[in-house]
């Protein structure tokens, strides 16, 4: 039987087929032959998660742009499927043309959450490649990762060839066509990464030297040819407008979890929300004007179908024309019965408006994040919202037509205590009873309030970055707390995150290069599908931090000194560690941080002219 007659095979016999068919409306099937450079776009979780995605959506259809490029994407199977491969001996496969991964000229992977990194390690393995970097042949794809999460590069330097942070967009393409040429010259491997530092944003872990003192904090990290620069500077885009968007997305024959149109309106956050990895990652803020996102929705509804378009940003409600946005895309698609998503809502943002243009569709959930229950805490993590924020804009909600509102909280933050935990509760109760007070034949049946609590993080490139966090212990005294006061309150449900996996991913947001030998040991113990509940297997990641004699809690619960290096110092977001030591110690009086739209704070973005329009 050929690979692809195997491939037919095993879809009769797994759960959910359409996961690796492909052939999807708006998908890009080129000649491979034809193809110059061949790109396969890998997603580190399953397809469902995969097409939610709006990034590889864009650098999907960006790449495929180029008359000599081609881009295909790749998933990571779900346990069915991956017995059968083994099996029958397939190779990972490509969902367009069916290629092995190890026929790709690159290989790269987008790192969305750092519980992705063992489906990493399974992909390569499956798409027979070798694991570690240094083990690769000549011939070998060379592996590249971007994505928020490479902006820690360190836990996967052993197995990524060359690291992208920031905007993507024209970055990739430049990358591309270096290995492209480089290929077609026949430079080797080495070569090809030290040309790719001539890349705004490319990291490669290969050309930097790592040494640690006694106590294993880093002594030094320093670049070991003349190419790789001190520090690698993000990767940014200045003009939305002018860069590339698809006006055609794949549209899935099954089911996936965000399954609409996503509109970018926005990019970057003026905020400054201390815990917020996002807000400091992609500042500054950069809006796409109002005709060309109407443009955009307008194709892509065309070209989709799709009833629901979410209206995609950091703080959606900080977009400047947001209520002329709104009544402008059910103009120009109301017979279609077009509905607008709003995620991401700030609680002081200007929302009655655009509420009033969004009823006149359908109704979905409306998500808040409080973050915090108290005013104390919320200074402290620089939310800049009050209880009143809250409130009015939750009467609001009630008013016209919701009965559902999701609140976000996170438990553990710096200087939390039970008296703050009380106060989510205390919010909950009054969110409810704002559904109650409106009288009962002109409220939306059905009242939903959905508390959701996560677990904090301490995230590189944040206030917080130096902060420890809470222990299992702590943790699970704290969600017993909160969940015995959410009981007392009537119409609301409490959900909230195992803490075992936010320890592991604390470990890995803050780890080094050291973390690389766990990873490694805790895939070979059949660690994979981590952030799916019934494949997280933590004994094997206890017994893999014990094996390769790393000790967790000196990633996860350690506090970190200001002038400590921490390992991703070699990276420059844009953000210097001078601004978010400043905010770490307002932080720690509880003092607040004004809007950038208010006058520059200082981040260190104006180093760069002409990139932030806040800077003056």
């Amino acid at each position: 039987m050929t690979m692809h007659e195997k491939i037919e095979a095993m879809l009769e016999k797994v759960q959910k087929a359409p996961r690796y068919t492909g052939g999807e409306m708006n998908t890009t099937l080129k000649p491979w032959d034809e193809a110059a450079l061949h790109f396969a776009f890998c997603f580190p979780d399953t397809y469902e998660v995969a097409m939610s995605h709006l990034g590889m959506k864009i650098l999907y259809h960006g790449i495929n742009s180029q008359p000599d490029m081609l881009c295909e994407r790749v998933c990571m199977p779900w346990v069915d499927m991956m017995e059968l491969m083994q099996q029958e001996d397939v190779p990972l496969f490509s969902l367009e043309n069916r290629r092995a991964l190890n026929e790709f000229d690159v290989v790269g992977f987008t790192l969305q959450y750092e519980m992705s990194y063992t489906n990493i390690l399974a992909m390569l393995k499956l798409g027979g490649i070798a694991l570690k970097r240094e083990e690769r042949g000549e011939e070998a794809p060379i592996i590249v990762a971007g994505g928020p999460c490479a902006f820690n590069p360190e836990p996967l330097a052993d197995f990524i060839d060359a690291f992208m942070v920031g905007d993507g967009e024209e970055q990739i393409l430049e990358l591309n066509r270096i290995i492209r040429d480089g290929r077609k010259e026949g430079a080797s491997r080495l070569t090809i990464l030290k040309r790719l530092c001539g890349v705004q944003g490319v990291y490669v872990p290969a050309l930097y030297d790592v040494t640690y003192h006694a106590d294993g904090t880093i002594a030094s990290m320093k670049p070991n040819c003349p190419e790789a620069p001190e520090k690698v500077l993000k990767a940014i885009i200045k003009d939305l407008d002018e860069t590339y968007y698809p006006t055609e997305i794949p549209v899935p024959y099954t089911e996936i979890i965000h399954d609409r149109i996503m509109l970018e309106i926005m990019r970057g956050c003026t905020r400054g929300c201390r815990f917020c990895q996002a807000g400091m990652l992609y500042r500054p803020v950069r809006e796409r004007s109002l005709e060309r996102l109407v443009d955009l929705a307008v194709s892509l509804e065309n070209a989709t179908g799709y009833e629901d378009i979410s209206l995609s940003s950091l703080s959606s409600g900080d977009y400047t024309c947001l209520a002329e946005l709104i009544r402008e895309l059910i103009r120009r698609l109301k017979e279609k019965r077009v509905s607008i998503s709003l995620p991401s809502l700030r609680l002081d943002s200007v929302l009655k408006e655009s509420l009033e243009e969004t009823q006149k569709e359908r109704k979905t959930s409306l998500t808040f994040a409080p973050e915090a229950g108290t005013q104390r805490l919320r200074d402290v993590i620089n939310k800049g919202v009050t209880e009143e924020d809250l409130i009015e804009k939750v009467r609001d909600a009630f008013a016209g037509g919701w009965s559902s509102v999701k609140l976000y909280f996170m438990m553990g933050l710096p200087t939390e205590t039970y008296e703050d935990l009380d106060g989510i509760a205390d919010l909950a109760r009054k969110v409810t009873a704002e559904y109650f007070a409106i009288p009962k034949a002109q409220r939306a049946k059905g009242l939903r309030v959905t508390c959701s609590a996560s677990v904090f993080v301490p995230k590189p490139f944040t206030p917080f970055q130096w902060e420890p966090q809470d222990t299992q212990e702590i943790v699970k005294e704290k969600q017993k707390h909160l969940r015995d006061k959410l009981r007392e309150v009537k119409g609301v449900n409490f959900n909230y995150h195992e803490s075992d996996l936010s320890y592991l991913e604390a470990c890995f947001a803050r780890g080094d290069r050291r973390m690389g030998k766990v990873l490694l040991r805790a895939f070979e113990k059949g660690c994979m599908l981590d952030s799916w509940g019934e494949h997280f297997k933590y004994e094997a990641w206890r017994e893999a931090f014990e094996e390769t004699g790393i000790d967790p809690a000196f990633y996860a619960f350690r506090r970190r000194e200001k002038d400590e290096i921490m390992p991703w110092d070699v990276i420059d977001c844009g953000v210097t560690k001078e601004f978010l030591w400043r905010e770490k110690e307002k932080a720690d009086r509880a003092a607040t941080t004004k809007d950038c739209r208010k006058g520059c704070n200082g981040c260190g973005l104006q180093r760069f002219k002409g990139v932030c329009k806040f800077c003056g």
